[in-house]
């Protein structure tokens, strides 16, 4: 067993780059490495702005040998009708070194051939890694790549070396002018001298000895623990930032934060705006003090440490104090026009092509939000008149993050109802996986409205997500549109509302919007659920969102229970039955005088008995009793197959046969389409 190390030494590349070079790196060597037989253990990445690694340990110093059946030309092609050999069985057993009478006979689909087992030697890893590591380096994909010199070849940022060792060995390898060897640098001020590298397992301390924390986890680990250190020195606590964190960590090889301070002044800005101030232009970390509220102190890091720390903070200082005399100087202008007044800019602002304009938008979501809330709402009305309008100011211009933020306190300084101004902000939420979700109705239906208007608008002109495009983030509207409808349990028809948001359009392909919708509930669902349960539950109707997922939780904790695989397989078979017969036989009450069979009668009598507790459970949706009670008709089911022929000569007995499956159809289709079930 041997240890492998590939390191690509580069140019300062973007922080978002070096995970997801990372990760097409090591897919790669796993790939290239199972298809030739390369066995190896654990793999550890390492990366930081001027550098992308992996260290393999475990790799097999040489693949094993194998035996391989080799198939040569066809019988018939390959001898005289006397059985003596022709060129092609010749030319075949010289090709596996065997004599002809050694060769073997296998039968296939298209006749018999010649065959034989030959064996192959297993190769040394030192010999195929080069092949792996070249393909390693190529399948690297970043969102933008250069080229440098006179070299063909093009990477995220130039490449300096590549380092590729097998234990002690180098490795061959190859990209544009760079070939590989066991040199590599530190950090580029505190220790820019070459490193001469003797093993893989030398790699991570090499490193450290200069000044370069490579393992990305190790290296946040340490950022984050500084920062909090100087944040306690400061009297609080950092206002956590996960995606933050993620971009700074990967700007820098060493971690070495400073603690700063601004003007007490400007905390009368809001909260909001200094934190943006901060993180987006300056990647600074803002504090916040035991009450929550922040404090007029940050933290920033650094890549490197400094000798006079005075003059480093001065200098972090200087560049937020002009930031933020920015920020007041938007925030005071944008105050001296009331919001309202902005609105009449958005018909000049183009929302999408062919889509009308911003304000156009805005009276579509007025509209479809009255209509999601099921009655005129002055304070829908109100917040969804405005809920763009701060589109139009100099600080959203400026920071686009904080649109809703900066409508909610020029609102509040308009003299607006607090319930508005909230609803104008909340209608953003949630804006991602972890965020809050809206406090109260007016921003969760204004919300989906918006959302709504995005994805049909968006559809009716063609612009549907398709494979991993999704470059309008519409899978993410939906999703919040599903997670703001079930979280606050509002009860609405789906395609109405689909249809409501079209109204505007045309060419709205809805029955393609609805199963976008079902995608998307099916992925949600799937975490936690029986695939074939989701189906299940999915195949019966989502029109109302709230009473599917009602539905979903009853079948899931039924098809728990012991035996549940035998009633399956019995209301399946009434659902493909009804499935195959529904198209020739027309729904309709069943004929008691038709009913010939005990069995046949029993049954009749078990679903007049459950009907009607089943629907006026569902209506209270109350799914898991409408199931408890569907489920008592399985006896009766398993005797009426068992006695009775469905398909009866009497074509009348047979359709009232089938209307009597159907009936027991339509009492578990109002939980479950049972026929997609597994058992």
């Amino acid at each position: 067993m041997a240890d492998l190390l590939l390191e690509l030494g580069t140019e300062e590349l973007p922080a978002r780059f070096v995970v997801p070079a990372l990760d097409d790196l090591e897919r790669t060597f796993k790939e290239q490495a199972a298809a030739l037989g390369l066995t190896h253990g654990a793999i550890r990445r390492f990366g930081t702005p001027r550098r992308l690694a992996l260290l393999v340990s475990g790799l097999i110093d040489k693949t094993p040998d194998v035996k391989e059946q080799k198939t040569g030309p066809g019988v018939k092609a390959a001898f005289e009708a006397d059985g003596k050999p022709k060129q092609p069985a010749i030319k075949f057993a010289e090709s596996v070194g065997l004599p002809v009478e050694k060769l073997e006979r296998v039968t296939t689909p298209k006749g018999e051939y010649l065959a034989a087992t030959v064996e192959v030697k297993g190769k040394r890893a030192i010999e195929l890694l080069p092949d792996v590591l070249n393909a390693c380096v190529r399948k690297i994909n970043f969102a933008k790549s250069m080229r440098w010199g006179d070299v063909p070849q093009s990477f995220g940022r130039p490449l300096h070396s590549i380092v590729a060792l097998l234990d002690g060995e180098v490795v061959p390898a190859l990209f544009a002018d760079v070939k590989s060897g066991r040199t590599t640098k530190g950090h580029r001020f505190l220790s820019p001298q070459p490193i001469e590298l003797k093993s893989p397992k030398d790699y991570e301390a090499a490193m450290e000895k200069a000044n370069v924390v490579a393992d990305i986890e190790k290296r946040k680990s340490v950022m984050v623990e500084k920062i909090a250190a100087l944040a306690k020195q400061a009297g609080g606590t950092v206002i956590e930032d996960p995606e933050l964190v993620d971009q700074v960590v990967n700007l820098i090889e060493l971690p070495c934060p400073v603690l700063g301070r601004f003007e007490e002044r400007h905390l009368d800005l809001p909260p909001e705006v200094l934190v943006q101030e901060m993180k987006s232009h300056q990647r600074y970390f803002s504090l916040k003090g035991p009450n929550g509220k922040l404090l007029p102190a940050f933290v920033a890091v650094s890549n490197t440490p400094v000798k006079d720390e005075k003059l480093s903070v001065a200098g972090y200082e200087r560049v937020l104090k002009a930031r933020l005399s920015d920020g007041r100087f938007f925030f005071d202008e944008d105050r001296k026009s009331r919001l309202e007044a902005r609105n009449e800019r958005l018909q000049r602002r183009q929302w999408f092509e062919g889509l009308g304009s911003v304000a156009d938008k805005v009276g579509r979501i007025v509209s479809l939000a009255q209509f999601l809330n099921g009655k005129p709402d002055a304070t829908i009305e109100r917040a969804a008149k405005l809920c763009k309008a701060d589109l139009e100011t100099g600080m959203v211009g400026e920071f686009p993050e904080l649109q809703g933020v900066m409508g909610r306190e020029y609102a509040l300084h308009d003299g607006e109802p607090k319930e508005v101004a909230l609803a104008i902000f909340e209608h953003y939420l949630p804006r991602g996986a972890t965020d809050s979700l809206p406090t109260q109705d007016a921003g969760a239906f204004i919300g989906i409205a918006d959302r709504l208007d995005s994805i049909v608008g968006l559809f009716s002109v063609g612009k549907k997500p398709t494979g991993a495009k999704d470059q309008f983030g519409l899978r993410r509207a939906c999703l919040a549109v599903i997670n703001l409808t079930l979280a606050k349990g509002y009860r609405f028809s789906l395609s109405k509302a689909i249809a409501e948001a079209g109204r505007s359009f045309k060419n709205v392909p809805a029955a393609d919007v609805l199963e976008f919708f079902r995608g998307r509930l099916e992925s949600l669902w799937r975490e936690g659920n029986r695939p074939d349960a989701v189906e299940a539950v999915l195949a019966a109707g989502f029109d109302d969102l709230v009473a599917a997922q009602k539905r979903l939780y009853a079948l899931s904790a039924e098809v728990q229970k012991p035996g549940f695989s035998d009633l399956a397989v019995a209301f399946k078979r009434v659902a493909n039955i009804v499935e195959k017969q529904a198209k020739d036989v027309k729904k309709g009450a069943v004929d008691a005088s038709l009913l010939r069979d005990d069995a046949e009668k029993a049954l009749h009598s078990a679903v007049q008995k459950v009907r009607d507790e089943v629907f006026s459970a569902a209506k209270a949706d109350d799914y898991a009793r409408a199931l408890s009670r569907v489920v008592t008709l399985k006896p009766a089911v398993d005797l009426f197959f068992d006695k009775v022929l469905v398909m009866d000569k009497d074509v009348a007995v047979k359709e009232n046969r089938v209307r009597l499956l159907m009936e027991i159809g339509d009492l578990f289709n109002t939980v479950a389409d049972f026929s997609k079930l597994q058992g």
